[in-house]
């Protein structure tokens, strides 16, 4: 049917232009070309130094791929995913953390509480968050022994953090107990995991807060004051003991000291006095006139040494007492 008139579309100017038996060429071309640019950029991937690649083939896992670069088939015939086992994953609970940079910030736009309220073996209820860090040792495993093993972990994570709290009083949980919560769960977690067999190890089990309801707090918190000056009370008490009990154990011990001074000079004494009336005895025996007489003469000169002047007066003579300026000398 002719067109009436001279009515043409830019399309009909278009197709008088174009020749297809001239792109029949470009196609025969271009086509091999777009297939092996294809099969060039398909035929490669990139593994990061942070992880290895499991590469799966029709579904069915041929190789682990290290980090750097990989070849596969082409054509998406083999599919590489990556799974990061050199991080330190993480699940937390009962809070989320959105800005793990310097300084941390946490979602308060939702509440978590139905993960961390927990019931204490002495039907008292605590607010516990915490943390489980975790590797992954088997990428395969870790992508087909579970169907979604995150969600396992965090399972079997708060299974086992409410089972061990809930066999320990309250009070332990709030103060002394907190690392040891947190040492069990870890050795508990990484028994049922090991049991699961889904290739991943946890690292720490790390309790982040642990504290009462906020309609206990106020309450809570005069316990701890009360508990804080005790504890007070009881280092002061303590810090005296300290104090007097060195004290009077060192006077004790100087008390003894010289007891033991003057028991051993006393007994030298004695034994030097005793080694003495010895030498004496023995050299009166070998002499008794001159020994009797020497210790006569010892005695007198010990006495009449201690008396002053003597005046010795013959019988018949003059006393000399006229004589003697008895004022001018002291008795």
């Amino acid at each position: 049917m002719a067109r009436q008139g001279n009515s043409r579309t830019p399309l009909d100017d278009l197709a008088d232009q174009i020749n297809i038996e001239q792109l029949v060429p470009l196609i025969y071309v271009g086509l091999p070309v777009l297939v092996i640019l294809v099969g060039l950029f398909t035929s490669y991937h990139i593994v990061e130094p942070e992880g290895r690649a499991v590469v799966k083939r029709f579904g069915k896992v041929v190789a682990i791929r290290e980090p750097g670069l990989n070849f596969k088939l082409p054509f998406w015939i083999d599919q590489a995913t990556f799974v990061p086992t050199e991080r330190v994953l993480k699940e937390e609970f009962g809070f989320r953390a959105i800005a793990p940079a310097q300084r941390t910030t946490y979602d308060t736009t939702r509440d978590y509480s139905v993960e961390s309220l927990m019931l204490t073996g002495d039907l008292n209820v605590i607010d516990v968050d915490w943390v489980v860090q975790y590797r992954i040792i088997d990428p395969h495993k870790y992508m087909h022994a579970l169907y979604n093993p995150t969600e396992t972990i965090r399972d079997i994570a708060e299974s086992v953090m409410r089972r061990i709290v809930g066999n320990r009083l309250g009070s332990d949980v709030l103060t002394v107990s907190r690392v040891e919560i947190a040492l069990l769960a870890q050795e508990e977690m990484h028994q049922i995991l090991n049991e699961y067999d889904i290739g991943v190890k946890i690292s720490t089990v790390e309790l982040q807060g642990v504290t009462p309801p906020d309609a206990v707090k106020p309450s809570f918190n005069e316990v701890n004051m009360a508990r804080a000056q005790q504890k007070k009370r009881i280092n002061e008490a303590e810090k005296t003991q300290n104090e007097e009990i060195p004290r009077a154990q060192g006077e004790a011990q100087q008390l003894i000291d010289a007891a033991e001074g003057y028991k051993v000079q006393r007994v030298n004494q004695a034994k030097g006095e005793a080694a003495r009336f010895e030498s004496i005895y023995r050299e009166y025996k070998e002499g008794r006139k001159v020994t009797r007489q020497r210790m006569y003469l010892e005695a007198i000169d010990q006495v009449m040494g201690s008396l002053g002047k003597l005046y010795i007066v013959e019988d018949g003579q003059m006393a000399p007492l006229p004589l003697l300026n008895l004022g001018g000398e002291q008795k």
